[in-house]
């Protein structure tokens, strides 16, 4: 048996082990390790088990993931979300569907502080289904929106799953983090445009709400002073080159953490008791999460050491680098892989398993390896919002408990054409993507 069909019959066995509900970590570590004994042998197979969790642990720049988790726990913890939502409600509300419009716009916002799509996701639906269902909001519309612009926390930086890239692809986190601001808004403005669209076709779909002043809507903009305090302190900074990427994600969670202190202050006066409270769910969380990608991280190394022997990604590469098509053939069809792969695992393992077979491939056809981060991203989002697995549609299923998950996916549908107009404009117009790194 070729080393090569080891590979592809131990990707196989990955992605029937993750079917099976097999913790995605685990599933990478186990069918890395079984490759790899059975290319090379079982001892040279355990020696990558010993060293590969340590390396990963010690790696400096992984050091930013817990930092940027954590402060998007206090973000949340200090109230942000919900300021956020009321001033977006405030400012879009003459807008067709503007409820939807203000749950995108303020999931845009808080994705800024938070790097996370399911944390996003959660938060914000919390606070923005009932408010449209009070409103009279259709189901489809509301979940959709939610699901949708949940995945915008992953798209605007800081973002987890872009850092976790740029250790993979061996870039600048910097670059890869101002990146995402351009592509961030356009799939901002292209979500609500389809809100809007949705509206005006069925307007019973959403009923129109309140009115609100000038003088509210103005008001209503105290709100944003923490959030681009915290975003210009951490991403200015950041890109001024006054702080590095770590410096940047432990002064922006020493900030979102005072912003929480702040916040108990203002509501009902500083205790201790609340304050060390919301400080120990904050850092129980950050845990919990930080665990579940560090095991990943650690299952996805062994997979790819795994892979590199099998030849597998540089065979791959070269094929492909010698059909006779256009670029934009070979682009669409990695789409449809990472179409199909969404549909089955999250985010994280899709990062770990493709970018070292796909990179290659990208830099052969002259892709810039940023450029590439960004389309990984998008369509990754894709991956958040599509059956079978939708992770941010069985997040809105825990939330809403009385929405049918098959209503939730006839919501997200109009939303999975948004994503791929926007795959096109991309990948179109690169400039997209590579403006602002171009002028660091």
């Amino acid at each position: 048996m070729t080393a090569i069909t080891v590979g592809v019959i131990c990707i196989v066995a990955f992605l029937i082990l993750i079917f099976l509900g097999m913790n995605i970590g685990l599933a990478l570590l186990v069918t890395g390790f079984v490759g790899y004994a059975v290319v090379v042998n079982p001892t040279a197979a355990l020696a990558v088990l010993r060293t590969d969790p340590a390396t990963q642990a010690s790696t400096y720049s992984f050091m930013v993931v817990p930092l940027f988790i954590l402060m998007g726990n206090f973000a949340f913890q200090a109230g942000l979300s919900s300021g956020l939502y009321d001033t977006a409600n405030k400012w879009l509300n003459r807008l067709p569907g503007a409820l939807a419009c203000a749950t995108v716009a303020s999931c845009a916002g808080f994705g800024a502080i938070c790097g996370s799509c399911a944390a996003t996701c959660a938060t914000m639906g919390t606070i923005a289904l009932p408010e449209m269902r009070r409103f009279g909001y259709d189901d489809r519309l509301s979940t959709g929106a939610v699901a949708m612009g949940g995945t915008l926390g992953v798209l605007i930086p800081p973002s987890t799953p872009m850092i976790v890239y740029c250790i993979m692809a061996e870039v600048s986190i910097g670059s890869v983090f101002i990146a995402g601001i351009l592509p961030g808004l356009m799939m901002t403005a292209l979500c609500i445009f389809t809100i809007v669209l949705i509206a005006v076709r069925n307007p019973e779909s959403a009923p129109r709400g309140e009115r609100y002043s000038w003088k509210e809507r103005l008001i209503s903009l105290k709100h944003l002073i923490p959030v681009v305090l915290l975003f210009g302190i951490v991403l200015g900074g950041m890109f001024s080159g006054f702080f590095s990427v770590n410096q940047a994600s432990a002064v922006g969670a020493f900030i979102a953490m005072l912003l929480m202190a702040w916040n108990i202050l203002r509501t009902s006066g500083f205790q201790w008791k609340v304050f060390w409270a919301r400080y120990k769910e904050a850092m129980w969380t950050t845990i919990q999460t930080f665990a579940m990608t560090l095991l990943i991280m650690i299952g996805a190394s062994v997979f790819c050491k795994m892979l590199a022997i099998t030849t597998i990604p540089s065979t791959l590469a070269a094929w492909i680098g010698g059909l006779n098509v256009s670029p934009y053939v070979i682009i669409a069809l990695m789409t449809l892989v990472y179409l199909f792969l969404g549909m089955i695992m999250d985010e994280m393992p899709m990062i770990m398993l493709t970018v070292p077979i796909f990179l290659p491939i990208i830099e052969e056809l002259g892709f810039s390896p940023i450029w590439f981060g960004i389309y990984v991203i998008m369509v990754m989002e894709l991956g958040a919002i599509t059956p079978p697995v939708g992770l941010n549609c069985f997040i809105i299923n825990g939330i809403a408990k009385d929405v049918p998950l098959s209503t939730i996916y006839r919501g997200v549908l109009p939303f999975v054409l948004t994503v791929f107009v926007a795959i096109v404009l991309l990948t179109a117009f690169p400039g997209i993507a590579l403006l602002l790194p171009g002028l660091m």
